[in-house]
């Protein structure tokens, strides 16, 4: 019998295909991001049909999928010509920690497991809640400068954000981080950094290394406490700049080590103002 559910489904990004693997149902999926890095078994098995902004759209047609997922405006040319090839697309566009949980949710009810993917929702949600609690107990808060890109500086998106706070520290840019377009989270004028004086400045450059040393040298930066105290760190861009399980997990956890440490360094040993 025909199944009611996708059977051949495509992903364009990393989280519907980490989803996918959590909950079991890896064999619905025929092509997969070439930026897909979680989990490691998906390289090794599915075919890589797309970047992020551009897709082998004949390779993609050959595997004759049911359905092609993929993720924000940003994909829109993408998802534009493979519905005109007769394709089913879902493009979700959700930018909140509440989001990528109910994007969970979600996916798992298209694909015909619901209560695997609310189980799954659940237990994430629960990792969640414990590093907030574990956070409440740190004795400071350090302000944080998250940089998603440096040329131009481009500041937190808005589950970023909202993660830095559970983890434990206090987005600069809690404001630009509401907005959904990278332009418009640009801080064009470094000066507004310098001003709010972070205490901790980790970047994720989407696609490439971090540099400490070269945001150090940015003129005037000096005297920033992150700078000042070598507080410069890297959480890599696959663990935090993807609205999935892997930002709810091993990106937390990675902010909350960041934070603990500055916070248990600043108890022992009184920062400077």
């Amino acid at each position: 019998m025909h199944s009611i559910y996708p059977t051949r489904i495509v992903c364009l990004t990393e989280e519907p295909t980490e989803v996918l693997y959590a909950l079991g149902e890896e064999h619905r999926i025929v092509g997969i991001s070439g930026y897909t890095v979680r989990p490691l078994l998906a390289r090794q098995e599915k075919p890589r049909v797309s970047a992020f902004t551009s897709a082998k759209i004949d390779k993609i047609l050959e595997l004759k999928p049911d359905l092609a997922i993929g993720f924000s405006d940003m994909q829109a040319d993408i998802a534009r010509a493979l519905i005109l090839a007769g394709v089913e697309v879902w493009i979700s566009n959700h930018r909140t920690v509440a989001g990528i949980l109910g994007y969970v949710r979600r996916l798992g009810a298209m694909v015909g497991a619901a209560a695997k993917a609310e189980a799954y929702a659940a237990e994430l949600e629960a990792r969640v809640e414990a590093v907030r609690v574990a956070a409440a107990l740190l004795p400071r808060r350090p302000k944080v400068y998250f940089e998603e890109w440096d040329e131009p500086s481009i500041s937190a998106i808005r589950w970023v954000s909202e993660l830095v706070g559970i983890a434990g520290g206090d987005d600069i840019f809690p404001e630009r981080a509401r907005a959904s377009l990278g332009r418009d989270r640009i801080v064009a004028d470094r000066a507004e950094i310098l001003a709010q004086a972070p205490d901790l400045i980790i970047g994720s450059w989407c696609g490439k290394k971090f540099r400490p040393e070269q945001v150090a040298a940015r003129p005037g930066w000096a005297d920033v406490p992150a700078v000042r105290d070598g507080e410069l760190h890297e959480v890599k861009s696959p663990l935090i700049l993807q609205p999935g399980p892997a930002a709810l997990t091993d990106g937390l956890d990675a902010l909350h080590a960041i934070v603990k440490r500055w916070a248990e360094r600043a108890e022992s040993v009184p920062l400077r103002a």
